[in-house]
C-alpha cells in the first residue's frame, strides 16, 4: 500500500530541489494545480496515469517516484481510498485498482444512466490495450469505425490506440467493467 503522504512529500521535495512553483510543475506534469496540491498534501490518491504525468514532469521514473525502499509484492487499496468521479452526464466512474509502480493499468468500473453516450475518447499510444465486460445492462461500444453492442455477462478485447467510446443505448443503467493497460510515448518535457 502506498503512503499517501510520504508520496506527497517525495513529489514536492523533488519539485522544490528543481526549484518549480505548484503552476510550472502542474504544466510540466499535465494536471491540474489543484491535483497536484491534494498529492503533496496527501490527501488524494492518483491514477497510475497521473503518477506517471507527475514523474515525467519531474524527469524522473515513476518507479522512483512510488517505491517505498522496503517495496513489498502486495500492494492494497481499500475500498474507502477509491476514486470515483461523478461525470457530467450524470455517469460514475471508479478507479478499482492500486497504483504499481512501473505498472501502466487500471481497472476502472463505470455506471452510465439510460441513454448515455460518454463521447470519443483519443486514441492511446501503440501497444494500449483494453478489456471491457459488462456486469448489468446494455453497452454500445465504437472502436475506430466498428461499433459492437455488449449484453450482462459479454466481454470484448480492443487495441487501444484506436479512438473509442461508449455508450448505453438501453432503458436501464448499464454497469461495465474497463481493464486498461495504457502505454505512454515517451516525450522530452522541456520546463518554462
Amino acid at each position: 500500500m502506498i503512503d499517501l503522504v510520504a508520496l506527497g512529500q517525495r513529489v514536492q521535495k523533488l519539485r522544490h530541489q528543481r526549484g518549480m512553483t505548484l503552476q510550472q510543475m502542474a504544466g510540466a506534469a499535465d494536471v491540474s494545480v489543484s491535483m497536484l496540491s491534494s498529492v503533496e498534501r496527501g490527501h488524494k490518491a492518483p491514477t497510475v496515469v497521473v503518477l506517471a504525468r507527475i514523474a515525467d514532469g519531474l524527469g524522473v521514473a515513476l518507479a522512483e517516484l512510488v517505491a517505498a525502499p522496503e517495496d513489498r509484492r502486495v500492494i492494497v487499496r481499500r475500498a474507502a481510498e477509491q476514486d470515483t468521479v461523478e461525470e457530467p452526464g450524470g455517469w460514475r466512474r471508479s478507479i478499482l485498482t492500486p497504483v504499481v509502480p512501473g505498472v501502466n493499468f487500471e481497472w476502472i468500473r463505470t455506471t452510465l444512466p439510460p441513454g448515455c453516450d460518454v463521447g470519443r475518447f483519443p486514441a492511446y499510444a501503440q501497444g494500449s490495450h483494453e478489456y471491457v465486460v459488462v456486469e448489468s445492462g446494455t453497452l454500445r461500444l465504437a472502436v475506430a469505425d466498428q461499433t459492437v453492442e455488449l449484453s450482462e455477462g459479454d466481454s470484448a478485447y480492443f487495441a487501444a490506440d484506436a479512438e473509442h467510446g461508449y455508450v448505453n443505448p438501453g432503458l436501464v443503467s448499464c454497469t461495465y467493467h474497463v481493464a486498461a493497460l495504457i502505454m505512454r510515448p515517451r516525450v522530452a518535457r522541456s520546463h518554462p
